[in-house]
């Protein structure tokens, strides 16, 4: 594997998840209803976030990782802390006696997307100066996760967020950007997003959304009417690519968008990069060739997974699947590959990393015929 250094820095948290018996339901409301009784098969606990999804999953992929988050002095603060050592990945945490570390209760029932009670914790108070400057001129790329749930980065116009960006470019450093969803009725939720990637997208070389942020973040009204068409199912499972997607990319690129990848759900991903003099401005370290990354445009439908358990973190390391074959030299369509073919291993696990396969071992079954979601 290259000798690139990245930084996966960012929100991070302990993920417990409750296992739901297996039975498909189609709307929520079929299974959760005030004073019922479900009787659940176990829980997994394991690290969430950016930071621990993407930068352990790049880890296991073969990178070079620094992991770099803020967590609390206490019990959960001590089992993030654990998990990682296990991959001795716990040196750029950061501990706060003051403040509490961040969870989520995870709830993945069959057959309805994942629904989340998150408690932001510490990752309030992330701050850009907590990436040290001599980090980032060693690096080849910054990766960071998650800004909706960390008030330090929306707050005051999202300007913290454009400083840790401008910060990692004037350092010679590519950037690459995931969002989270976002609580509507949240302090998040009535920050102007708009503005705040209008202003931060210049400074991204990597943007990694999902369709659903996006769109809460650029044009709540579509959004709006992407609810009541989806009327309880998931929303991703009603969009065209014509008329729903690609206007949210226009939007991206005319902010300033290098290297856009939109996550839509099980169907797959849709992905656009600007013109070559464009993307000759990404970080010079990542040694990225412009003729395999320049005006490319198109879907990647996921592949269809040997099972399906969990959707929690596959978002996540699809990325890192991403990032990580570009950081090996692979062409965006070959990174595109690998991104879908994570993301279809992943679902198979309860957490983000159990499902993970090497990329040799994605590239053969993809060479080996493995079937999309599009194909019977």
């Amino acid at each position: 594997m290259t000798e690139k250094k990245v930084i996966v820095a960012g929100h991070i948290c302990l993920d417990i998840t409750p296992v739901f018996p297996e039975k498909k339901v189609t709307a929520l409301g079929d299974l959760l209803q005030p004073g019922k009784l479900i009787n659940m098969q176990g829980v997994n606990v394991h690290t969430g976030g950016a930071v621990a999804n993407t930068g352990l999953a790049m880890k296991l992929l073969g990178a070079d990782v620094s992991l770099m988050g803020k967590a609390g002095k206490d019990a959960f603060g001590t089992m993030v802390c654990n998990i990682l050592q296990k991959y001795d990945a716990a040196d750029g945490m950061i501990l706060s006696e003051e403040e509490s570390t961040s969870y989520s209760v995870v709830l993945a029932a069959p057959g309805i997307d994942r629904i989340f009670l998150h408690n932001p914790g510490a990752n309030n108070s992330f701050f850009a100066d907590d990436v040290p400057e001599e980090k980032l001129q060693e690096a080849a790329l910054l990766h960071f996760g998650y800004p909706p749930l960390m008030a330090s980065m929306y707050r005051d116009g999202g300007s913290e967020l454009e400083k840790l960006m401008r910060k990692a470019k004037d350092a010679g450093c590519a950037t690459s950007l995931d969002m989270a969803a976002v609580d509507a009725e949240s302090e998040a939720g009535k920050a102007d997003w708009n503005a705040i990637l209008q202003n931060v997208i210049p400074y991204v070389d990597f943007f990694v959304p999902s369709v659903e942020e996006l769109c809460f973040m650029l044009d709540r009204e579509r959004f709006a009417q992407w609810q009541e068409r989806a009327n309880g199912v998931d929303i991703t499972e009603v969009l065209d690519i014509e008329q729903d997607v690609k206007p949210l990319a226009d939007r991206c690129m005319a902010y300033g968008a290098k290297v856009l990848v939109i996550k839509c759900g099980a169907a797959g991903m849709y992905y656009r990069s600007a013109g070559a003099d464009r993307i000759e401005t990404i970080g010079k370290r990542i040694g990225l060739d412009a003729t395999k990354w320049a005006d490319r445009e198109g879907f990647e439908y996921s592949y269809q997974p040997e099972k399906v358990l969990s959707g929690t973190g596959a978002g996540d390391t699809s990325i890192a699947a991403f990032l990580t074959s570009m950081l090996e030299g692979d062409s965006m369509e070959e990174c595109m590959h690998l991104a879908a073919a994570a993301g279809a291993s992943c679902v198979a696990a309860y957490d983000a990393l159990s499902g993970l396969k090497p990329l040799d071992e994605l590239r053969k079954k993809i060479a080996s015929g493995w079937k999309k979601a599009n194909e019977r």
